[in-house]
């Protein structure tokens, strides 16, 4: 019998992104209802503040250049807070005091797509962001980060002091950008169809049903 094919779904995003975190909650919902489906999942790096210190900003010196100040970023973020509400995620914005480069968090990621946790230490990270205001461009929480989901903590302390991966990293990112992606998250399903935005589960389901059916009919058993 012929093996199923893999249906890969890369997803083009930025950690310090919100709509990306909706987005792996609306993309969780669209796994569920294909559970038997051969499914390869693959974080790639995107940056929506290439010009970001590598120490990262002050929230709110961030917030006011970005958006010309706390009232307009609330704004902002209201309807995002409840779009993260009906997916059970309780974005705690105001707890941010450091909005964070986040190279290194890429970095991370990438290394633990080796150790096989990829889609784990992106959630955790995530969840270190928005929902508890912790720095995700300070070393000490990835290397957190990494040892709550199995990886060697002295291991990625020794990665993350040096340069490894990072013209890596910025070079994927400038593939995105040359590809056409200019907002995150983006999906990229079956390596052909695009879907831009955290878009409902139904809109996934949509692509990974047709990205199947045609690996099908060009692979036919």
């Amino acid at each position: 019998m012929k093996p199923e094919a893999v249906l890969t779904i890369d997803i083009i995003s930025d950690v310090m992104c919100p709509w990306c975190f909706i987005g792996k909650r609306r993309l969780e919902e669209a796994l569920k209802q294909r559970p038997d489906q051969n499914i390869e999942i693959n974080w790639r790096p995107y940056l929506l503040n290439p010009d970001m210190p590598k120490d990262g900003m002050d929230r709110q010196q961030y917030l006011t250049t970005k958006f010309g100040g706390a009232e307009n970023a609330r704004a902002t973020y209201a309807p995002i807070e409840e779009a993260g509400h009906g997916e059970g995620i309780a974005f705690a914005f105001d707890a941010i005091e450091r909005s964070p480069n986040t190279v290194d968090a890429h970095r991370l990621i990438r290394w633990a797509r080796d150790a096989g946790c990829q889609d784990e230490i992106v959630e955790q990270i995530f969840r270190a962001y928005f929902t508890e205001g912790r720095n995700i461009g300070d070393h000490d929480v990835l290397i957190d980060i990494a040892g709550k989901v199995g990886m060697d903590r002295d291991t990625v302390r020794n990665l993350l002091s040096g340069e490894q991966d990072r013209a890596e990293v910025l070079a994927e990112i400038q593939t995105a950008k040359t590809m056409g992606v200019s907002g995150v998250p983006c999906f990229i399903v079956g390596g052909k169809y695009a879907v831009m935005g955290a878009q409902p589960a139904e809109v996934l389901l949509g692509a990974m049903d047709r990205a199947a059916s045609e690996a099908t009919e060009d692979n036919p058993a």
